[in-house]
């Protein structure tokens, strides 16, 4: 037998107390992670505020519009029973025996998991979590139609992005009027084309609620090696990136109308980001909401990926067709073109200064186009006349030789 000195042999045995404890350690582990699991399995997730909802998880999803098709798909690929609130019962029929909607993306096969329904009572009475995907201008009356058949104490997600035309509110401040402030709600955003989530292209997206445990739920009911939700608490942040980032789109649609080139593209998509983010820190987004998935990311997505109605929208502007004609051939909702209008109004309302204009040229020049008080080209025109200065206003200070910036002071109090 090799005989060890007495120090070394004081060593061993210390690392093999040490090692016995961490195998003990990692099995007692184990044995909870097993037990938490099969309690998991057991036991829906949980509903905030208002106890455990009832077993099985059961999802509806308010609006059978493309993007309310693929988030009932992204669900029912998870093997959770959906239910699919559409406007009329021939519809519904249609989805039920072909599994595919007659008129948006009819090309695609839905999970047979998802049921389609006309009867608000029939889709909503049972469920434990309701997705609302009804274009923003139209939410309103959608909800004060439905909001009797809603149970108290449901969690809403939000998929809608816009400003309200009428009262220049969010989509949270318009569920909170329809349904309350008894339940909580989330916000869905990011980089999401409709199309390539029912066809199980690899998408990231973001999930905003004031409540977080509600976020983490519905973060782990949806994500799958092909949809993966990130959380956030910044529920204006989301929105506002939401928002913004359709009427950004718009312009660049117009720019590639005008058949300008990547110079020109890029340039107005990052003053465009810009513009979002002065305004977000106005309202009180944080900056780094506004740099990522709902801001940034949708922003690129939007401005240049093929499948962006508002993208297209501003491209047949910018080809030379108006406003009466693109509607009148339109068969989807382009939310940017009321947001502008609104977009427009919530900043003179929001924001303090003199020539708000100079500050958000873009979001400006975009609502002046829809409303025929210039031609894209005259607003190409105008931003490129616009008069020198920095970069970024909140770079102002730093120039002068304190070396904090507005922006950074911001980042670190907000």
């Amino acid at each position: 037998m090799i005989q060890f000195p007495y120090r070394q042999r004081w060593c061993l045995l210390y690392l093999w107390a040490w090692g016995t404890a961490l195998v003990t350690n990692a099995f007692q582990m184990e044995r909870i992670a097993v037990a938490s699991t099969k309690a998991r399995n057991t036991q829906p997730l949980s509903m905030i505020s208002n106890g455990p909802p009832a077993f099985p998880v059961r999802v509806a999803v308010m609006g059978g519009g493309n993007f309310g098709l693929a988030l009932a798909t992204v669900v029912a690929r998870q093997n959770i029973p959906t239910t699919l609130l559409v406007r009329d019962e021939t519809t519904a029929e249609r989805l039920n025996k072909d599994h595919k909607h007659p008129r948006y993306m009819s090309d695609v096969e839905l999970p047979k998991l998802i049921r389609a329904t006309s009867d608000p009572h029939t889709a909503l009475s049972d469920a434990t979590y309701i997705i609302h995907a009804v274009p923003c201008q139209y939410s309103r009356g959608f909800l004060e139609n439905v909001k009797d058949y809603i149970p108290p104490g449901v969690p809403i997600l939000s998929a809608s992005k816009g400003i309200e035309t009428t009262s220049l509110g969010f989509m949270a401040d318009i569920l909170k009027d329809c349904l309350g402030c008894d339940r909580s709600y989330a916000f869905l955003s990011g980089p999401s084309f409709a199309r390539e989530i029912c066809e199980g292209v690899a998408t990231v997206v973001v999930i905003a609620s004031e409540d977080l445990m509600l976020a983490d739920d519905l973060a782990e009911l949806m994500s799958s090696e092909n949809f993966r939700v990130f959380t956030s608490k910044d529920v204006i942040g989301v929105e506002i990136g939401g928002a913004v980032k359709n009427v950004i789109a718009l312009a660049a649609g117009m720019c590639e109308g005008l058949g300008l080139g990547t110079n020109a593209m890029s340039g107005l998509v990052t003053r465009g980001c810009a513009e979002m983010r002065r305004l977000g820190l106005t309202m009180g987004a944080r900056p780094s909401t506004i740099a990522g998935l709902s801001g940034v990311g949708d922003t690129f997505g939007t401005c240049f990926g093929p499948l962006s109605r508002n993208r297209s929208f501003g491209f047949r502007l910018g080809q030379g067709e108006s406003m009466e004609e693109i509607l009148a051939t339109s068969t989807e909702v382009a939310e940017g073109v009321e947001t502008s209008k609104a977009l427009v109004q919530m900043i003179k309302t929001k924001c303090k200064g003199y020539r708000l204009d100079l500050k958000f040229p873009i979001l400006f020049g975009v609502a002046k186009i829809l409303e025929g008080k210039q031609t894209p080209r005259e607003g190409l025109t105008g931003l490129m006349n616009m008069p020198m200065r920095m970069e970024s206003f909140d770079e102002k200070s730093w120039y002068s030789g304190s070396g904090v910036t507005q922006s950074s002071h911001e980042e670190h109090t907000i």
